[in-house]
């Protein structure tokens, strides 16, 4: 016997007349006597007749309607197996095994290179381009507020612009060449709205003050410790980063990706209203809005490249996760492994944890050698 059955209910009208087939004796018109009807297949069928129109003709009647079931039931777990069958990829996944350590080597190597090129060409004042566009910037506005949006539009127009171009571009001179590009020009202007965040997050107008309610410094941090823990998982691919792999456009489908297609939205906007609450003023309202816009329209952009890209596959992930974290759960539409928790016992995460203890520890050290800039 199959382990799983098929339910299957079909309706079969039929209508034939019966002539002298009312029993003599009995008061009931709508009983009949063993007339012959067709054998049935072999599957379960159940037989009845149900009196619709009564027509009496030449002691006729035309029999109602009779009802045959084919049953066969499913296994229930083998169609959640089937319907939750992963078309994406393995999020955050590490094997030692497959590392090679030349790669990572070479990494090294790569990462030194830009971080002295970038120290020489943007952040030295004496050599670099960062403080000139942060002044050529400023001049635009007297406002902290409006040169905050201005540095962050900026770089959102660079940034998903390009990405915007990424399938023309590699196609033009390459998927290393093209991320080269990108990395290039997107990591100054990063560095550029970084540091004039941190040197006038506390200018502009003072908006509330929380900082002494019981509960609340305890609150931002946990916040932020979290926000780090939804970064997108291409982050963690950094040979891909730093192009010593091969660039790729990957669909993630576990881990962080069960709770929220976007993480990086959810984690942007979890540290926004972190730094919101805590500092309190104009300048870190402005900045907030100005960063949960941009990724609000990278959470479009990037599910519209993904939908190009993919095709039917991302329409299968985008019907079983959802943008607003563990909706795509409580909802039913994504079913949890058993051993979902296994997805975030990996390195990167360990990582990630190590990295966002240090940065909190090392607080005064990256605000010390933004202000040496004076930007």
């Amino acid at each position: 016997m199959a382990s799983s059955s098929t339910l299957v209910l079909s309706t079969l009208f039929s209508s034939f007349s019966l002539q002298k087939t009312l029993h003599p004796k009995t008061k009931n018109p709508f009983s009949l006597t063993s007339h012959k009807l067709p054998k049935p297949p072999r599957s379960l069928t159940l037989s009845c007749s149900t009196f619709l129109k009564p027509k009496t003709h030449q002691n006729q009647i035309q029999l109602c309607r009779r009802f045959r079931a084919h049953t066969t039931i499913r296994d229930a777990d083998k169609d959640e197996e089937e319907e939750q069958a992963v078309v994406g990829e393995d999020s955050a996944e590490f094997l030692l095994s497959k590392q090679k350590l030349s790669s990572w080597l070479y990494f090294t190597a790569v990462l030194g290179t830009v971080l002295f090129v970038l120290n020489v060409a943007w952040i030295d004042n004496s050599t670099g381009f960062g403080k000139p566009f942060i002044e050529a910037v400023s001049e635009l506005s007297d406002s902290h507020e409006v040169v905050m949006l201005l540095l962050i539009l900026i770089f959102a127009i660079v940034h998903s612009g390009l990405a915007s171009l990424r399938d023309t571009g590699e196609k033009l001179i390459g998927e290393r060449a093209f991320r080269v590009l990108f990395a290039g020009t997107s990591l100054p202007l990063a560095v550029s709205t970084v540091v004039y965040f941190i040197n006038h997050r506390y200018d502009g107008v003072q908006l509330w003050q929380l900082k002494d309610v019981y509960g609340v410094h305890e609150l931002v941090w946990l916040s932020n410790f979290i926000s780090f823990l939804f970064l997108y998982p291409s982050t963690f691919n950094l040979l891909e980063v730093a192009a010593v792999d091969k660039p790729k456009m990957h669909l993630w489908e576990t881990g962080i990706m069960r709770i929220t297609r976007h993480p990086q939205l959810v984690g942007q906007v979890v540290w926004c209203l972190a730094h919101t609450i805590w500092i309190g003023n104009s300048v870190t309202v402005a900045a907030s809005i100005g960063l949960i816009g941009h990724h609000l329209f990278g959470a479009w952009n990037g599910d519209r490249r993904l939908a190009i890209r993919y095709g039917e596959n991302f329409e299968v992930v985008k019907k079983r996760t959802s943008i607003v974290p563990f909706a795509a759960i409580i909802d039913g539409r994504q079913k949890l492994p058993k051993d979902y928790y296994k997805e975030f016992i990996r390195l990167p995460y360990f990582v990630i944890t190590a990295l966002t203890l240090g940065a909190y520890f090392a607080h005064p050290l990256m605000q010390a050698a933004s202000f040496g800039l004076h930007w």
